[in-house]
């Protein structure tokens, strides 16, 4: 169940350039397919070797992504309120690489599992259409990011100074 009234849906979505093309009744449609989740720090969201069965947005809190190097859980990286987790193992259906969990004391997250946008998709192809490109945006965010950072380790590592 949603306690977001769509008014809010629409001016999260709005604040955070989701799903931008979306009007008004298309996030009231959307929002019947989405269920609200609300985790405390430590909250495993999905674990390393799941086949991700759903997708979320962040409305609150911080979501860490760890590995587990055998000893402890090595942070990632880290996202909070405004971005999309968990869609590249949602639809690619391979296992994750990482541990998805709550890292703030109070995390709320939007869930999209994929029964619901597996009818989404035949009910209001647009809708799903606009999710679906709001993930290769989300995508493109994280290969930039990691780009950058494998740009900045390699420079670290060959010296300063050098290109």
């Amino acid at each position: 169940m949603l306690e977001m009234s769509a008014d809010e849906l629409f001016e999260y979505f709005k604040a955070n350039a989701i799903c931008e093309s979306l009007h008004r009744a298309d996030v009231e449609v959307l929002r019947q397919f989405l269920k609200e989740l609300h985790l405390k720090k430590g909250d495993v969201i999905s674990d390393l070797g799941d086949v991700g069965d759903s997708l979320f947005f962040i409305l609150k809190g911080k979501v860490t992504f760890t590995v587990n190097d055998g000893k402890s859980d090595l942070e990632i990286g880290c996202q909070g309120p405004g971005n999309l987790i968990g869609e590249m193992s949602f639809f690619d259906r391979k296992p994750r690489m990482l541990k998805m969990s709550a890292k703030s004391k109070e995390v709320c997250l939007l869930e999209l599992n994929r029964a619901m946008y597996d009818r989404l998709k035949v009910e209001h192809p647009y809708i799903a259409v606009n999710l679906v490109e709001n993930a290769v945006v989300s995508l493109d965010h994280l290969i930039r990011s990691m780009s950058h950072n494998v740009s900045h380790l390699k420079h670290y590592m060959t010296g300063f100074g050098r290109h």
